[in-house]
């Protein structure tokens, strides 16, 4: 079901109007988006940023660049954002399809994928972001020693991309099948489905990939 349009969005946008990062002949300008270099991280579907909010608050020696395609939903991340005063958080409206081309030059030290589109039927399976077809394109913007950080808590999907992350040349590790019964989970920050699912019972699937 389509998402309302939120209340007063035009206003509430440009509340927050300083938070989306810089585009520059259609690439994001991340040397202009930032107050100063450093790491960066990226998170694709961020949701409503409860994930991104605290990884950045954490995390304040990294630039974290939020994606999420849903304009409502990535306003309620960009208000979040601002109450929480993340000063090195920016967001980006769009999907992960173009992600070389906008972050052409760039190196990403570290990619979150929580709780993506499954897309269960086959014939939608290249738009999974862990197709053979993303896990390639990671690699043009992943830097030397860089990790993706996946949770999911469709075990089909799970299956699936342990597959595609082997067979595309990646090495796992921390492989779990129930992360909030494991040790990893004394680090692990839940986002807004997490939290929701887990209490209704699912287990919540992780892995770490990275090339060598």
């Amino acid at each position: 079901m389509r998402m309302r349009a939120k209340k007063n969005r035009e206003a509430r946008l440009e509340k927050v109007q300083r938070l989306f990062c810089v585009i520059n002949d259609e690439k994001i300008d991340i040397n202009s988006s930032y107050d100063k270099k450093r790491p960066l991280w990226v998170e694709l579907g961020c949701g409503k940023g409860a994930f991104a909010s605290q990884m950045s608050l954490r995390h304040t020696e990294v630039n974290y660049l939020a994606f999420e395609k849903v304009l409502d939903v990535l306003l309620m991340a960009m208000e979040k954002s601002d109450r929480e005063g993340c000063g090195n958080l920016r967001f980006y409206n769009g999907d992960a399809e173009n992600i070389c081309v906008l972050l052409e030059g760039e190196k990403v030290d570290a990619l979150f994928i929580n709780f993506c589109d499954p897309w269960p039927k086959k014939r939608n399976a290249k738009r999974r972001l862990t197709s053979p077809q993303f896990l390639e394109k990671y690699k043009n913007i992943l830097a030397d020693g860089a990790r993706i950080f996946f949770k999911t808590d469709n075990r089909d999907l799970f299956d699936y991309s342990l597959e595609t992350f082997t067979e595309a040349g990646y090495t796992l590790e921390n492989v779990c099948f129930d992360l909030h019964s494991s040790p990893l989970n004394e680090r692990n920050i839940p986002t807004e489905y997490e939290k929701n699912f887990s209490q209704k019972g699912f287990t919540i699937n992780y892995l770490e990939a990275f090339i060598k």
